[in-house]
């Protein structure tokens, strides 16, 4: 059954002679390769991430909502992705960094609540904009924000604009979980979650160490051999701590 990691830290020799630890990748691509970007600049090699996506993003043209709209509404990347062709005003509230820097690559100016659906929507009902506010999202979602700002008396329309279809795990994936050995895995959503368990192999062997975005991701997996350690914030630094405090407990070789 999965530990929540407690321990702290170890203190074992030089991290250059411990082999570098595989660290499966599942988001959709884009995201996957930018967040294995941020792993090795902060941990060098001292990790392999394998990119293995269980997610595939496929864009959909929904008739909008009539505006006008005082600010759009992201609370993912890939959702500010299928923005990008779409007449939309220019101020945006975001659900966290990423996505905030991700909207202003693409044009425009964004806010950050830096936290979840439940921070995005505090964050804008302490500084509702002047009008009518629309939410591009995907197929699945977690917390309803158009409904909650509704429900505050902000008048918000919702547009689905994307969905994630399964992609099937990766033969690389598939083979060091087959393997003897310690394997991270970051897991930012229930969905992937669910998905990444669905797909582990039968005859599993790591040693799985799971990093959860929040406790509701983590009981997705709950059960599952291994550590499961969970993100202080629901954000990629906090993912990325996460990933700190596992090795800092990682056994001696």
């Amino acid at each position: 059954m999965a530990r929540q990691s407690t321990q702290g830290p170890a203190t074992h020799g030089p991290a250059a002679h411990i082999p570098p630890i595989p660290v499966l990748l599942t988001r959709p691509e884009a995201q996957s390769r930018a967040f294995a970007a941020a792993l090795q600049a902060r941990f060098g090699d001292r990790l392999r991430p394998i990119l293995t996506p269980l997610m595939a993003p496929v864009f959909l043209t929904p008739a909008l909502p009539t505006g006008p709209f005082a600010a759009v509404i992201f609370t993912s990347a890939t959702g500010v992705a299928a923005a990008r062709t779409m007449d939309l005003p220019k101020r945006a509230w975001c659900v966290g960094a990423q996505t905030a820097a991700q909207a202003r690559a693409a044009g425009f100016d964004a806010m950050s609540a830096d936290g979840d659906a439940e921070a995005l929507v505090a964050a804008i009902l302490a500084d509702p904009p002047p009008g009518r506010l629309l939410h591009l999202r995907g197929e699945e979602v977690r917390g309803d924000v158009a409904d909650m700002l509704n429900s505050a008396g902000l008048e918000t329309f919702s547009a689905v604009v994307y969905r994630q279809d399964p992609h099937p795990m990766t033969a690389e994936a598939k083979a060091v979980l087959t393997a003897a050995g310690q394997v991270i895995v970051p897991l930012f959503s229930p969905r992937t979650g669910t998905l990444f368990r669905q797909a582990l192999p039968d005859d599993l062997q790591a040693d799985l160490q799971l990093v959860g975005m929040s406790q509701a991701v983590a009981d997705t997996v709950a059960g599952l051999p291994g550590t499961v350690a969970i993100a202080r914030r629901p954000d990629a630094d906090a993912m990325l701590d996460a990933v700190a405090r596992l090795l800092e407990v990682r056994p001696a070789p």
